[in-house]
C-alpha cells in the first residue's frame, strides 16, 4: 500500500489542517545534541514511572520528582549510597515503587557510561540512524534498565529523536498494509519487517518518521475528529 493512500484516509479523518497539528515535533541534530544528560534521564524516569501508572498522577507530581532527584543530574545521583536510594520508597514526591526507582538509578550509571564513550547521551542519540530505529530500540532495551518495548519508544519520542511508535492502530496500519506481523510486535522478525515497511515509506513521502507513524496512527480505527 502506497502512503499517499494512508495519508489520504487520515486527512479525510481528521481534516487536513486538524492533521497538521497533530503531527509531533522532532529535534535537529544540534537540539538533541546540546540537550545535558540530565534531561535525558529525566525522560526515562518519566515514561518508567508512567508505564503501568497514571500518567497524569505522575505529570501532576513531576516538580517533586525533579526536586527529589536533584534535578536528575547523573553526577549529584552518582553519589548517592544505596540506603539513599533505599530511602526514596518513604518519600511522598515519588511514586514510592521500588523496581521503578532502582530503574531510575541503574540509567543514572546507563547515561553516564554511554556519555564516556560518546561524549554524551545526546550525541549518542543524534548519531543513532533513524532508518535503523529497531538497532537502537535493542541497544535502549539491553543496556538501559526498563527501557524496552513502549517505553523506550515513548523516550524517544519525548527527546525528540525522530521515530516511530508502535501503538495500536499503528499496528493495525501495518498489518492492513501487508505485513505479517504480530498484534503486539516483538519479535526481531516482526520489527525487521516494520522498520523496513517505514524506511519505503520514508523513501516514498521524505517525510519524518514521527510523522509516518502518527498519520498511520490517525488513519484507522476509532479516533476520528
Amino acid at each position: 500500500m502506497k502512503f499517499a493512500d494512508i495519508r489520504a484516509r487520515a486527512a479525510k479523518r481528521k481534516g487536513a489542517e486538524a492533521l497538521k497539528k497533530l503531527l509531533p515535533k522532532t529535534s535537529s541534530t544540534k537540539q538533541l545534541i546540546d540537550m545535558g544528560n540530565d534531561r535525558y534521564l529525566a525522560a526515562m524516569a518519566k515514561v518508567i514511572n508512567q508505564a503501568g501508572f497514571s500518567w497524569k498522577v505522575v505529570e501532576k507530581k513531576w516538580p517533586e520528582f525533579e526536586e527529589a532527584f536533584f534535578a536528575f543530574e547523573p553526577a549529584k545521583l552518582g553519589l548517592l549510597s544505596p540506603e539513599q536510594w533505599e530511602a526514596y520508597c518513604s518519600d511522598k514526591r515519588v511514586v514510592r515503587n521500588w523496581q521503578k526507582i532502582k530503574a531510575v538509578r541503574e540509567n543514572v550509571f546507563f547515561v553516564q557510561e554511554v556519555s564516556k564513550e560518546h561524549g554524551s547521551f545526546g550525541e549518542f542519540v543524534a548519531d543513532w540512524p533513524v532508518t535503523n530505529q529497531i538497532g537502537l530500540m535493542e541497544y535502549l532495551k539491553k543496556y538501559g534498565c526498563r527501557l524496552g518495548g513502549n517505553s523506550g519508544m515513548y523516550f524517544l519520542r519525548r527527546v525528540g529523536k525522530d521515530c516511530f511508535v508502535l501503538s495500536k492502530d499503528v499496528v493495525l496500519t501495518l498489518k492492513r498494509s501487508g505485513l505479517d506481523i504480530a498484534d503486539r510486535p516483538s519479535t526481531k522478525r516482526d520489527l525487521r519487517q516494520i522498520q523496513n515497511q517505514f524506511n519505503s515509506w520514508h523513501e516514498e513521502t521524505k517525510l519524518p518518521f514521527g510523522h509516518l507513524s502518527r498519520i498511520a496512527a490517525c488513519s484507522i480505527g476509532e479516533n476520528y475528529l
